[in-house]
């Protein structure tokens, strides 16, 4: 069974829709980029998936032993948030807080918890720093240690790397594709869904690829980069300059697709 199972999903406040008739599926493993028009309506639809609020219309299925007390969450930061005065190891032990249950403290497992993935982020050096004194790619690496204290199965990940340099960025992304492949520390893969506006990293990372915008679309990459949707977004991200980063990243255009296509068909 899937680990999520959204079916004919509406989204938005009170009465206003922002989005609907939302379909998709995440398996063990996958890894889900959500691309889509600012306003569209993403981060309403993964404080949808974290129970944070509750859809218009149509369902949010949970399964494969997978509890809602079991996803890892890294949303957007917020000035305030960046300031926060707090020691490295409390924010990620942090995440521990939804296994507490009714206990009032963190246990013994709970704290060996935090020392690995603080670990497993290469942030260990930095336990006793505080969190406003670090960069902007430490405090990720902190974040992204906190919501692994809450999981071992299902991350969803909101812009993780907004206001990132290229060079962190690409550590980054480098750094989660390796947690969805369990190749950290001989750690088990975890599924990713990450909310981005990066398309040149989806078509280099994802396994599958929801657009949310006036049309709607899931399916694996190759699909969507076949798809009307796909196309759409694909022109208007070239518009505006993502060319050169969807070549530099040795993933095909829409474009390029098709005419691979068109070229296994004449040889077939």
């Amino acid at each position: 069974m899937a680990l999520l199972s959204i079916q004919n999903l509406s989204l938005g406040y009170e009465s206003h829709v922002i989005a609907k008739d939302i379909n998709f599926t995440v398996n063990a493993g996958d890894y889900l980029y959500i691309v889509g028009e600012n306003g569209s309506g993403k981060s309403t639809l993964m404080r949808t998936l974290l129970g944070l609020k509750e859809p218009l219309g149509g369902s949010v299925l949970v399964g494969d032993g997978l509890r809602k007390n079991e996803i890892g969450y890294l949303p957007q930061q917020t000035v305030v948030q960046k300031d926060f005065p707090a020691s490295v190891r409390e924010i990620v032990l942090s995440g521990c807080q939804g296994r507490c249950g009714l206990r009032p403290f963190y246990s013994r497992e709970d704290r060996k918890r935090c020392e690995e993935n603080m670990e497993r982020m290469g942030i260990t050096k930095l336990a006793n720093r505080c969190y406003r004194e670090l960069s902007g790619g430490q405090q990720q690496r902190v974040l992204l240690a906190r919501a692994l204290c809450a999981t071992s199965k299902l991350l969803l990940l909101d812009e993780p790397v907004s206001g990132l340099d290229p060079k962190v960025t690409d550590e980054m992304y480098r750094l989660i594709s390796d947690l969805n492949k369990g190749g950290i520390m001989g750690g088990e893969a975890i599924t990713i869904i990450m909310i981005s506006h990066d398309i040149a990293a989806a078509v280099r990372y994802a396994t599958h690829i929801l657009h949310i915008g006036s049309e709607i679309f899931f399916g694996t990459k190759e699909e969507y980069l076949q798809s009307k949707a796909g196309k759409m977004f694909l022109a208007g991200m070239q518009e505006e300059g993502s060319a050169a980063a969807l070549k530099e990243s040795g993933a095909e255009t829409a474009g390029d697709a098709s005419r691979t296509a068109g070229k296994g068909g004449e040889n077939a």
